[in-house]
């Protein structure tokens, strides 16, 4: 079973970590991967640009509406994703909470409609 691993965390709170750690955590994660796509678990994984480049498009009848930023404000912001392969849900939550980014945030696991 496919399964998304949402990786939310606060912008602000990261972004007063200093680089050489956040170069360390993204060198923890990219070993991580490694590890995951060596097993054939991991099919695809992404960090995203940060929430004030986001773009919001919404349909309202045949009328195209665009406006600058997130949806929706909160303490946490998407910033990436995993996408895994795992037997079970048991399976998944024993991958997410393995993922680096879990220290700074948490993982929402969705599983994949088939």
């Amino acid at each position: 079973m496919k399964y998304l691993c949402l990786i939310y965390s606060d912008e602000q709170a990261f972004g007063r970590i200093p680089q050489s750690e956040v170069d360390a955590a993204l060198g923890v994660c990219d070993e991580f991967s490694a590890g995951l796509r060596k097993k054939g678990t991991l099919l695809a994984a992404e960090r995203l640009m940060p929430t004030s480049m986001a773009t919001t498009v919404r349909l309202n009848g045949k009328r195209v509406a665009i406006t600058d930023g997130p949806f929706a404000e909160t303490k946490e912001q998407l910033g990436g994703f995993y996408l895994i392969e795992a037997k079970d849900l048991d399976e998944a939550v024993s991958v997410a909470s393995r993922l680096p980014p879990a220290r700074f945030g948490c993982v929402e696991l969705r599983p994949i409609m088939e």
